[in-house]
């Protein structure tokens, strides 16, 4: 009897020590959800002034020509997807890499792909899809510039790099949802195609008197063009880290549910088995009297 309730003593001290843990990855989970998304919001002002910017130098009187339709082959197929390097996270690099390869499958050319997480890494790679580069995954705001920096030099030899209009570029990665859900998502950022531009061009100025573009598009446009790429980038990576955290959130707390449940079992049992000891010695004392 006393091993028994050795035992189950040992079991709810480590439940607890288990708990602390719990409670000490949900704290950081909700912290850096918080960082993730307070940097998506300081970035729409900036966004705004770099679209604004983009439809003054595709306005009709600025927009440089459209080059001439040519018969070629495809072009080979640039994306970069943004998953996870730890787990706790439910589905989130199976259902992203699903995603992936079915959208991928669509298109023609040859595929090119930059992976940011590990555990993506080889789901894809198992896939059977060319992965050019693995990054890791970046653990802070400042650390995302970074990663994007790194980018956009180990892909140098590609259009997408330096702004090419002719070379498709794809990014795919889980944007938060409501009640700590994701949504796998797409977002083709090249080539700049007719309807986005002319959406650009037609969307009203802010003020009466018409922008002018200072030293003409050739020089203005590629610069605007890389910042619009480092924007969209920046966010689909800080989307992607905060519903991976979320998702992770949601993990903890339901381990945290579990972890009550089970200490409410064991201190339960741990009880009833005490209790029986009790009787069990008082009984004896009263069969010797």
């Amino acid at each position: 009897m006393s091993d028994n309730l050795a035992s189950l003593h040992r079991q709810s001290s480590g439940a607890a020590k288990l708990k602390t843990v719990v409670r000490a990855m949900k704290a950081v989970a909700a912290s850096s959800i918080g960082q993730y998304e307070t940097a998506v919001l300081a970035l729409l002002d900036y966004e705004h002034s770099i679209t604004l910017a983009l439809g003054a130098c595709l306005r009709p009187e600025g927009q440089p020509s459209e080059p001439a339709q040519t018969t070629q082959c495809p072009s080979p197929v640039n994306a970069i997807v943004f998953g996870s390097d730890q787990g706790l996270v439910g589905q989130f690099n199976e259902g992203l890499a699903d995603f992936v390869v079915e959208n991928l499958g669509r298109l023609n050319g040859e595929k090119h792909l930059w992976v940011v997480g590990e555990r993506l890494h080889g789901r894809l790679v198992d896939a059977g899809l060319p992965v050019q580069g693995l990054y890791a995954v970046p653990n802070s705001v400042m650390a995302i510039t970074r990663l994007l920096g790194q980018l956009q030099l180990d892909s140098a030899g590609s259009q997408w790099a330096g702004a090419g209009d002719d070379a498709p570029l794809y990014v795919f990665h889980n944007r938060p949802q409501p009640r700590a859900q994701y949504q796998a998502m797409c977002q083709r950022l090249l080539p700049l195609d007719r309807a986005w531009r002319q959406t650009l061009a037609e969307a009203p100025w802010p003020t009466p008197r018409l922008p002018e573009v200072m030293g003409g598009t050739a020089t203005a446009l590629p610069a605007l063009i890389r910042e619009y790429l480092f924007i969209s980038l920046f966010k689909a990576c800080a989307e992607s880290l905060t519903s991976e955290n979320a998702s992770r959130l949601a993990a903890m707390q339901r381990a945290e549910k579990n972890i009550d449940d089970l200490s409410a079992q064991l201190q339960h049992r741990y009880y009833q088995l005490r209790q029986n000891a009790i009787d069990e010695e008082l009984f004896g004392l009263r069969a010797c009297e």
